[in-house]
This record gives C-alpha cells, sequence and structure tokens, in this order.
C-alpha cells in the first residue's frame, strides 16, 4: 500500500477512491489485503471521515468490504461470484459489439498499440501490470467504441476479475488472452463484427474456464490442508 502515497495531497474521496481502484489492477495492492482507515488518511492527507466515504463507495462497488474484526478490506472473489461476473461482462461487450459505429483508424492504433504492451508485460513476466493491461484492454475497448457509461461498468466489472487473475491466472493463459485481443482488433480494423463477437465471446468463455478451474482447486486445495 506504500505506493498510494504518489498521490497528490490532500486528496477528496473520489480521488482516494480512484487510486485505490488503480492500485488493486496494477496489483499495488493484494486481494485480502486490509485498508487502515488511520494508514489511508495519513497517506492522503485527509481525515478518517474522507477515507470512510470512499470505502463505502467501493463496498458499493464490490470491491472492497467491512468486518469488525479485519475492518475494511480488499474482497478475494469466490467461484461463484468469478462465475456471475464474466457472465455480466458478457452481455455488456458483445452487446456493444453488436451496436457498434465504426472505429476510427487512431482508436484502432491506440488498441494495437494497448496490446503490445500486454505482449510486453507477458515476456518481462510483470505479474501486476500484465493483469492490469488485459483487464484495461476491455475498458478501452468501450471507450473506443465511444461508450463511456459502459467503459465504466466494465472497470468495475474488470476490477473483481483482476482481483481472480492476479492469484490464479497462468502464463499461458494470460497469452491466450492477449491472443484473442490481438485477433479481436485484427477483426474491427476491416469491420468484421460477426467475427469480432464469435471472438470475445470465445474469449470470455475460456477466461471463464480457466479462472474456474484455477480457483476450484485453490479451494479444494485449502480444504485437504486443513
Amino acid at each position: 500500500m506504500e505506493d498510494l502515497k504518489k498521490s497528490m495531497q490532500p486528496a477528496s474521496s473520489n480521488i482516494i477512491e480512484s487510486r485505490i481502484i488503480q492500485a488493486v489492477l496494477s496489483e499495488e495492492i493484494s486481494p485480502g489485503e486490509r485498508l487502515g482507515e488511520k494508514d489511508l488518511g495519513e497517506i492522503f492527507g485527509v481525515s478518517r471521515t474522507l477515507v470512510r466515504e470512499a470505502m463505502m463507495r467501493l463496498s458499493s462497488r464490490g470491491i472492497v468490504a467491512v468486518s469488525p474484526r479485519r475492518g475494511w478490506f480488499v474482497i478475494e472473489p469466490t467461484v461463484e461470484e468469478a462465475r456471475e461476473t464474466i457472465e455480466a461482462r458478457r452481455s455488456v461487450e458483445i452487446g456493444l459489439l453488436m451496436n457498434q459505429k465504426i472505429i476510427s483508424v487512431d482508436m484502432i492504433k491506440q488498441l494495437e498499440a494497448h496490446v503490445l504492451e500486454q505482449q510486453r508485460a507477458i515476456d518481462e513476466n510483470d505479474l501486476g501490470r500484465r493483469s492490469y493491461l488485459l483487464g484495461h484492454f476491455h475498458v478501452q475497448l468501450a471507450a473506443a467504441l465511444g461508450n463511456s457509461i459502459l467503459a465504466n461498468i466494465l472497470e468495475e466489472l474488470t476490477t473483481r476479475i483482476v482481483l481472480i487473475a492476479a492469484l490464479y491466472q497462468s502464463k499461458a493463459d494470460a497469452q491466450q488472452s492477449c491472443d484473442n485481443h490481438r485477433r479481436l482488433v485484427n477483426a474491427l480494423r476491416v469491420n468484421k463484427v460477426e467475427e469480432a463477437i464469435k471472438i470475445m465471446d470465445a474469449h470470455l468463455t475460456y477466461l471463464d474456464k480457466a479462472l474456474n478451474t484455477r480457483l476450484r482447486k485453490h479451494e479444494l486445495s485449502g480444504k485437504l490442508s486443513n
């Protein structure tokens, strides 16, 4: 949580909320990590009241939770939550593609550059950046398709998936996701919408199976060790 000190001080509750989301996406903060109101207040140079406001909004978005014993902490999604989140993303993203407008050449170039950054993070074995970029691609795609509201929704949904991917996604899974993103951009470049929809559907299906398989193995391992 030390890297949160990069933020400007003093901060508003909105800035605190945004900075914590960025930290979670980039693995500066891990699933299950405790977020102390006092510590965050000192980092951002604000009162605990402002920190609590940000935490409550993050809680409503399903990113943090609170308990009497632990206080605020980043959620650790379950298999069922992972499945439901991916299905929600499927509805949003395929719907976006079905109603897509022509994407400008500049936006295609931005998406291609994003895929190159994903590949670089995979090649350099930068797990935090890899998880962030693979998830953030879908937010970028929604923005490229001209829907800022759905881009915000996807950011929330993607954050939950990144929490799982950061812990359980293998390098092979990450490469498969990057390859799917590359194929998707190639289809959009030549305006092959039906092909893009098929790629997105297959991509989310693969993500669902891969992450759920690893989550179930992790949960089984935990039960066997008890």
